[in-house]
């Protein structure tokens, strides 16, 4: 871990490259309150490439606090195996792949005179060429802030996209061609004291399956040029309330059915020309996860419909 000669794009670096990534571009930012950041590029043997951007102090409180040096070396392993095709792409219980854009890392202190700490992002819809996004303003808890190793980008971004997932999941964002920032709450809602865990959604083996082949016809078929996709990713396992072992065991069952194959980790799904087949049907679920979303009050009031 860093010594105090070490920078967090040092230390970045060197950890990058044991997970099989290159930084292929390092630059100078500022935070929302104007405080330095370290911005970098990093890319995969596959060609994707990510951005990641921290405090220039994160190293600093890596050498008080080394556990999160240990963090920043997982996160940054976990990312090189999401690297392979979309790493942006992040699927809906529903059916909605949504690229996560523009998040403006770290969080910050809310300047309303709220007690929590603010993101902004984008949720961009995946599907090609569509317009619909949702500019969300991610709100972080005060409460929720204590029960987190520290509020940069390595640490919460996991949670931070699940809660726009589970969002999404509510019916409470809506994705439309321009708007307003819209809230998503990230609380002690999705975190259990007692279990000391984070929960999002309660599924049982049925719906992880959709889950994981929605996500493969996705990241794989349909965005990803047929390159197998990641199935174990952590990010998922957490939105979906069991483990990694769990989805490379429901990954194997759906091979065995033909839907896509994996490789020799049993942890990267290419999809196959039956799964590619049924792309009617993620379509389908997608555009009816998109009207669910919309204010039907609104609609309505647009007709004349109202009391007022």
């Amino acid at each position: 871990m860093p010594t105090a000669s070490h920078s967090i794009s040092q230390l970045i670096y060197e950890l990058a490259s044991k997970a099989d990534l290159t930084v292929v571009s390092a630059g100078a930012g500022t935070d929302f309150t104007g405080a330095p950041t370290a911005k970098l590029q990093l890319k995969s043997s596959s060609g994707a490439t990510y951005s990641v951007e921290t405090s220039e102090g994160l190293s600093a409180e890596i050498e008080k606090r080394p556990a999160l040096g240990q963090e920043l070396k997982t996160y940054l392993a976990t990312l090189g195996k999401r690297l392979q095709t979309r790493p942006d792409v992040f699927v809906t219980l529903h059916g909605l792949p949504l690229s996560m854009q523009q998040f403006s890392w770290p969080y910050h202190r809310s300047t309303s005179g709220a007690d929590s700490f603010i993101l902004h992002g984008i949720a961009q819809l995946a599907e090609q060429g569509s317009p619909l996004h949702a500019k969300v303003a991610a709100n972080l808890t005060l409460t929720f802030a204590e029960v987190l190793p520290a509020l940069e980008q390595p640490y919460v971004e996991g949670v931070t996209f699940n809660a726009v997932r589970k969002t999404l999941d509510l019916g409470q964002l809506e994705l439309l061609k321009s708007g307003n920032r819209q809230p998503v709450p990230v609380t002690t809602r999705y975190y259990s004291l007692r279990q000391q865990r984070f929960i999002f959604n309660e599924t049982d083996e049925a719906k992880r399956k959709e889950f994981v082949r929605g996500k493969v016809f996705w990241t794989s078929a349909r965005l990803g040029e047929g390159k197998p996709c990641w199935i174990a990713d952590p990010y998922d396992a957490q939105y979906l309330d069991c483990s990694s072992e769990d989805l490379r065991k429901i990954a194997d069952d759906l091979a065995n059915e033909g839907w896509f194959t994996l490789d020799s980790s049993g942890e990267y799904a290419a999809a196959t020309a039956k799964l590619s087949a049924h792309a009617d049907h993620f379509i389908q679920q997608m555009e009816s996860a998109l009207a669910l979303l919309k204010p039907k009050f609104n609609e309505e009031m647009r007709a004349g419909h109202t009391n007022m």
